[in-house]
Order: structure tokens, then sequence, then C-alpha cells
């Protein structure tokens, strides 16, 4: 963008400029079109707008124009994300013995089906939030009991109630389940039988082999769910943009892009690189798609992930370019009327996508400003 030339410009003040640090893969986010990246437009602008009043006429007119108009703005955010199965959950043994059957590494378990074999012996999974923390027998009451009756009513065992309270029927619900998992018909569901997730799981590794003893405690395998997402490294100062719920676009490794959102949002600390480094804080974004189809074929795949960090709706907006500093402070544009000039005063807003928010009075929907070499 060219300078202006009028007389009576004085020399420029400063510039607006923002400025975002990012480091390591995953963690850098790149604003597409931030104010930082117009600063050297609008500093080129700045060799003052004399003190002579802003809204003199001249009939010196600039090289080139520009027209304000009226839209919705988006300043957006671009990180790097790894799709995959999300982050993995570790499966630990609670019961002591030898670990006789594991599943293979990818393989999918649901529901009522066994995650692994100790002693011989079946540990199901069952869908649910909440870990297991206690056994369950006649007389417990608790959102737990009322979880387990849940998925033994969903595999096919009734004839009791599905609610907070371990009665004798789910008892005898309990032994018919038992019986056919070939289990000790006890009625009671002792802890570390049942694994509890959030719906099914993919195998994603191996921590035990089979023949080896194991222990409360000890890790078995870890898994994932079974619907590919994205996962997104950002810095902490990010929280605001990353929330819960947030509605993203990721573009595929083919150049596809797939609407995602938020799901979850976690904060990671990393200890530092050497004895006296302070630990590092960040951030970790699960994204869900919109369309699985889009990335049947891929496994993990290095994917960006575009944020919207503010938007602005029905506000008026000019080219970064046409801004000038005044002398006086602030900023404003030089209204082009017929043959001759005026400069106006403007408040700035959102900068994005080569464009920034303006407002003040004068200024309408479909004006003509100048735009300094």
């Amino acid at each position: 963008m060219g300078t202006a030339t009028l007389d009576d410009r004085a020399d420029k003040d400063a510039a607006p400029s923002r400025s975002r640090r990012r480091r390591g893969r995953g963690k850098k986010i790149a604003g597409l079109v931030v104010a930082v990246a117009c600063a050297g437009a609008v500093a080129a602008a700045m060799n003052g707008l004399g003190d002579t009043g802003t809204n003199e006429m001249t009939s010196t007119l600039p090289p080139a124009t520009a027209v304000v108009k009226r839209e919705t703005l988006v300043d957006t955010r671009d990180a790097d994300g790894e799709l995959g199965y999300g982050p993995a959950t570790t499966s630990v043994s609670r019961q002591p013995g030898t670990v006789t059957w594991l599943p293979d590494s990818g393989a999918q378990i649901t529901r009522g089906e066994p995650l692994y074999k100790i002693d011989n012996r079946p540990v199901v999974l069952m869908y649910g939030a909440t870990p297991a923390y206690r056994d369950l027998r006649t007389g417990i009451e608790g959102p737990d009991v009322k979880r387990l009756e849940r998925n033994l009513s969903e595999l096919g065992y009734t004839d009791f109630t599905v609610d907070d309270a371990y009665t004798s029927a789910t008892a005898a619900a309990v032994m018919r389940w038992q019986e056919d998992r070939g289990l000790e018909e006890t009625g009671v569901v002792e802890l570390g039988r049942v694994v509890f997730a959030g719906g099914r799981v993919r195998v994603d590794s191996l921590e035990a082999e089979t023949g080896q003893p194991t222990a409360p405690g000890q890790k078995v395998l870890t898994h994932t769910g079974t619907t590919k997402v994205v996962t997104v490294r950002l810095q902490a100062e990010d929280r605001q943009m990353a929330k819960k719920g947030a509605r993203v676009s990721v573009t595929l490794p083919d150049g596809d892009s797939v609407a995602g959102k938020v799901t979850e949002v976690a904060t990671v600390i990393e200890p530092g690189e050497g004895p006296n480094a302070d630990p590092e804080t960040s951030l970790e974004a699960v994204v869900s798609l919109s369309r699985q189809k889009a990335v049947n074929g891929l496994d993990q795949a290095a994917v960006d992930v575009t944020f919207t960090a503010s938007r602005r709706e029905d506000v008026l907006t000019v080219p970064v370019s046409a801004l000038v500093a005044l002398r006086e402070g602030g900023f404003g544009v030089e209204v082009v009327e017929g043959a001759k000039s005026r400069y106006l005063q403007v408040k700035t807003g959102l900068f994005a996508g080569g464009r920034v928010e303006i407002s003040g009075d004068g200024l309408a929907e479909g004006a003509t400003v100048g735009m300094p070499k």
C-alpha cells in the first residue's frame, strides 16, 4: 500500500500489531489473517495526517480506492492435528493371577465380550462412564448398580427393575450371566470382573503377555474408541478458542475439508527439558468429525485444523491498507466524494482476511475510501 500524499499529513505515530507464539509439531498455531500480518501495511500509510481537522475537504485524490462493505468478519487460526482414534485409556488388572488370553492389537470389543482373561476367566467389557470401584452384591445401592443393571438388561438378562438397588432379582440375573460365561455362580460381581468404557473399544496396545503373572494395579492393555477423531495440541492461552463444543474445519491430506466439533479438552503438563527446567502446560483437544466416510482408509494422518478465534457479524469493513494514522491519535480513512476527499476518524475492531472492522460517525456501507500507495 502506498503512503498518503497530502501536505497536511504529518509523520506516523504507531501501527496496530498483534503477535502469537507457537512451537512444536501440533502446537504451532498460525493466524491465517491477523493484525500482525497487516501491521506493515498500516505502518506504510502512517506518514501522518495533519492536525488541520479530519473533515477538511481536499482536491488531491488517492491513487486507488476501495468500497466500505457490511459483512461478517471471521478471524481463524490453523493448528496441526493428528487423525487417529483419540487418547488411549489404560486397563489395569484388579485381581491376581495369570494372563491366559489377550485380544489382538486393533481388535474391537463390544459390550458383553471379554477384554482379556485372567486364570481363564473373562474380564468383561460393559458400557458406562464411571469406572468400577467396589464389589456389587445384594443390599448395595448406587449409580454403579444402575449402570450394571442397564448393561445386563441390554444383554438380555431381565426379570428385575433397572434402578439403584441391587436386589435378589438382580443377583439372580447376575448368576445367569455368570453361568453363561463360565464363572462361579455367586450372584456377586467382584471388583475387576467388569471394565466400564464409554462404548465399544479398540485395542490400542498390549502391555502384558499371555502366560505372564499379573497383580492388582499392573497394566494389561490400552484401548481407545472405535470412531476416528483428530487430536490437537494447543498452547494454554488458546483455551477460549478451543472450548468444548467449538466448531472447526479439518483439512485432510487429500485436500478435502470436513466439519468438526471439539468434544474434549484436557490440560497436559509435560516436564521441562533439563533438571531445573519448568514444566510446560498445554491443551489437548479432541475433535469429532461430521463425516467418517471421508477418513475411510486413513488410520493415522497429519491434518490441519482451523479454529474460529473471533467472529463479528454485520459490521462495516475496509481493507487494512485503507487505514491511515492520525497525528492527533488513532486511525482514519480517506472518504472520496466525487472529485474531493476528506478524512474521517474511525475506531478499529477485528482484523481478519485482509480487512478490518471500523466504526465512526459519517461512515456508511458502499462509501468509497482511499487506498494510499
